[in-house]
């Protein structure tokens, strides 16, 4: 994800696109949160943003990516494929939803895995295995580069420091209310979508270990770099009941989300 980040994506800009909406004033405002706080919105309320130039390009080369495996729109009103302006960060999370469609939780984490190997190059894991072997210091560089390139998916975040086998590092990511979660509000795709995707990624085509630890209390989540992850069966998330209050997919009679049993 690293040389994902550092990839360059080339797209024309039109005239009238800002890298930034304008505020009420009339000015640009800097990309990010858009609530008056700086943070995130409280639990039960969804958090605004202003997504610019550079995160809706990321957004169109996920949703883009990810859409050819995607079930199609039930109720089909699109005519022609959308321009990369056209996309936002619910047409991501909506060809997210349909490509979880019909496929079990193995296949959905499949499906990620496939598309982030077509955004690199050839070679590319091979190389980050070179560059970033599973060091202290290689874990903690990539915690140090998760935060501004992942503002996008996850929202904001910082480097804390974790302790690892004993060893105190600043190899933490704390996301203070992950933007994936709380736009689908949906457990399913938190864990087969994101995180043990992610996970796999990062410890078995990288090598370099990383557990994501996400807090269905208030939708934050840790990314620790360095630490192997539990297998799906030892980890707690395998037993996480669904958001019945938010997730339109949701099944409230189930104990245990749905899509974690599949």
């Amino acid at each position: 994800m690293v040389v994902l980040s550092l990839q360059p994506v080339q797209f024309s800009t039109p005239k009238h696109m800002l890298l930034c909406r304008p505020g009420s004033t009339g000015y640009p405002i800097r990309c990010g949160i858009a609530e008056p706080s700086g943070e995130p919105a409280p639990m039960g309320q969804k958090t605004k943003y202003n997504d610019g130039f550079f995160e809706k390009g990321f957004m169109t080369l996920f949703a883009r990516k990810m859409k050819k495996f995607a079930a199609p729109v039930k109720a089909r009103t699109e005519t022609k494929e959308k321009a990369w302006w056209e996309y936002d960060y619910e047409s991501f999370v909506d060809v997210s939803k349909r490509v979880m469609q019909g496929r079990s939780r193995v296949q959905q984490q499949q499906v990620v895995r496939e598309v982030l190997l077509s955004m690199l190059p050839p070679g590319a894991p091979d190389q980050f295995r070179k560059l970033f072997p599973p060091t202290k210091w290689a874990a903690e560089f990539n915690a140090a580069l998760t935060v501004p390139f992942f503002h996008w998916l996850v929202g904001p975040s910082e480097v804390v420091e974790v302790e690892i086998n004993g060893v105190k590092q600043r190899s933490g990511v704390h996301i203070k209310k992950c933007r994936y979660l709380e736009n689908s509000g949906c457990v399913g795709m938190c864990v087969n979508m994101c995180k043990f995707p992610t996970q796999d990624f990062f410890t078995n085509e990288f090598g370099l270990p990383l557990t994501m630890i996400p807090n269905f209390e208030d939708m934050s989540c840790e990314m620790v770099y360095g630490q192997v992850p539990p297998p799906f069966e030892e980890d707690p998330v395998s037993k996480q009941p669904c958001f019945t209050d938010i997730c339109s997919i949701a099944t409230p009679s189930s104990s245990v989300c749905p899509k974690l049993q599949a």
